[in-house]
């Protein structure tokens, strides 16, 4: 099942997509008298049984809305935490000419850096060095404390496509890359979340397009530390929630791993879409 969030004037709303359009939930539970979520928080708190609500709605909606134009909600949008993991590909990590790590590198970024998808990113005036970064996002569905890797994807609620979007000046400028990772709307995820038909994320193409070049190609299989490692490795250290977020690494490709002197940094008009196999294209202009 995908879903997503869009507005409807200020209001976020729910919605599945189906084949034949979107169906709001809020209004198709009205119209059919069925007692189901109406907000991704409560799904996702609700796991299993609220899928299986929302299924119902799916099969009994009638009213459909149009894709096209919908002004999309990031589709998760009040983490208590939103993980970032770097240098987790080989290929990402010889070209930042780093050494491989022993151990996941942790970062965070906060709320104010969610972004949707169609939604403009703000440059700020102060940096100059724009890079992308595509990555599958991990969406936890239940409150995990030092869990195993064999169990640790039962903790999963779903997956979507995110983009670790950066300053590279910002996030170079000290020894903490915080600053360059979480300016607002450095965090585009979506379009949607799909939680119930990724049964193994291990071996999805993940693909990043600049103005429609191909600056990207990577697969999850790649990862130095899988899901599996990721999410038990962090419940060691922290007690993850229902809706955290993780951002789970960047395949090669970046702006930063070129030579120096042939890196063209993102800039005011660029369109970036970020494609991850089975969720879909987030999409996002640069202003």
């Amino acid at each position: 099942m995908k879903l997503l969030n869009y507005y409807n004037g200020e209001e976020v709303r729910l919605g599945i997509k189906t084949d034949r359009g979107i169906v709001d939930v809020g209004q198709a539970a009205i119209d059919c008298s069925l007692d189901v979520p109406t907000n991704m928080t409560a799904v996702i708190e609700l796991g299993a049984e609220g899928l299986e609500k929302l299924a119902r709605v799916e099969k009994e909606a009638t009213e459909f809305i149009a894709e096209e134009g919908l002004a999309f909600a990031p589709c998760v949008t009040g983490p208590e935490k939103v993980i970032c993991i770097g240098l987790n590909y080989i290929d990402h990590a010889k070209e930042a000419k780093m050494e491989p790590p022993r151990f996941p590198v942790v970062f965070s970024k906060f709320n104010n850096a969610l972004a949707a998808h169609r939604q403009n990113i703000t440059l700020p005036d102060s940096a100059k060095q724009f890079d992308y970064e595509a990555e599958l996002v991990i969406v936890i569905g239940k409150e995990a404390s030092r869990v195993t890797e064999e169990e640790a994807l039962s903790y999963v609620f779903g997956y979507t496509a995110g983009n670790d979007f950066s300053a590279r000046d910002f996030q170079f400028r000290t020894g903490q890359w915080l600053l360059g990772k979480s300016c607002d709307g450095f965090a585009p995820i979506g379009p949607y979340l799909v939680a119930d038909e990724i049964l193994n994320p291990n071996g999805l193409d993940i693909q990043c397009e600049v103005n429609g070049t191909i600056r990207q190609a990577g697969n999850t299989e790649n990862m130095i530390f899988d899901c599996a490692a990721l999410i038990s490795y962090l419940s060691r250290h922290m007690t993850l929630k229902a809706g955290d977020l993780i951002f789970t690494g960047t395949p090669g490709g970046v702006i930063l791993g070129e030579p120096e002197d042939k890196r063209v940094w993102l800039k005011s008009g660029d369109s970036i879409s970020i494609t991850v196999e089975k969720i879909g294209t987030l999409t996002n202009q640069l202003v």
